[in-house]
């Protein structure tokens, strides 16, 4: 089973040709965190979160996966519509629907206004990143029931590590928040992640609630599971 994962995943990355692996040309930095309602397994979803590595921006995650009670009701709520994805940027008071659009805005205030090619291809741009989709057609799909923690998790990733995307398939499954922390090829917070955690290797997970840090895929997602799925 693990194998199958692993290979599954690293189907996804390949299918999207390696985007959200490394950091592009970077723009005025915000202060604060932004903060994205969305579910692993959306196509529409991925296009967002691969922006967000190649200009290695953090994020509060608020998972919403089918049959999920914890935030798609605070969707409905912010912005009217259940739809994904939904993002909320503290920094200038805005909020917005729409995977192209969130992009296109994304690049334009904290890039260099230019959106690389495969984001700007529209159509092939959405079809690509659904046929990723359908490598993983059940993973970060549902929720799973779980205790909330009482504080957030932090996870140090990259859109397109295969690993890394196990990990967000368990925190969205489980419905955890977490702040996610971009550390793709180039990035400059890099340097500072190695000196927290002693080397260069995603994903590590942070949890503030047990005082747990740790890396290797498969040991978060145990770990996860372990400590906060009902049953």
């Amino acid at each position: 089973m693990r194998v199958l994962d692993v290979a599954t995943s690293l189907a996804v990355s390949v299918a999207r040709l390696g985007t959200g692996a490394a950091v592009g040309r970077l723009g005025p930095r915000p202060e604060k965190p932004l903060e994205l309602y969305e579910f692993e397994a959306c196509p529409y979803c991925r296009k967002v979160r691969e922006a967000l590595t190649a200009l290695d921006l953090e994020a509060m995650v608020y998972p919403c996966p089918k049959g999920g009670t914890r935030f798609r009701p605070r969707v409905r709520e912010l912005g009217g519509m259940l739809q994904f994805p939904y993002l909320v940027d503290p920094n200038r008071g805005t909020a917005m629907y729409e995977s192209e659009e969130i992009v296109a805005d994304l690049f334009r205030t904290y890039g260099d206004g230019a959106v690389p090619l495969l984001a700007s291809l529209g159509p092939v741009n959405t079809l690509s990143s659904s046929l990723a989709s359908l490598m993983r057609p059940l993973s970060g799909v549902s929720c799973v029931p779980a205790r909330a923690p009482a504080r957030p998790l932090e996870l140090w990733s990259f859109e397109a590590s295969p690993f890394c995307r196990l990990v967000r398939e368990a925190l969205c499954s489980l419905e955890l928040p977490y702040l996610l922390h971009n550390v793709g090829k180039g990035s400059p917070r890099r340097p500072a992640f190695v000196r927290r955690s002693g080397r260069m290797m995603v994903p590590y997970l942070a949890d503030p609630n047990t005082g747990t840090e740790m890396f290797e895929s498969a040991d978060i997602a145990r770990y996860l599971y372990r400590t906060y799925a009902e049953g």
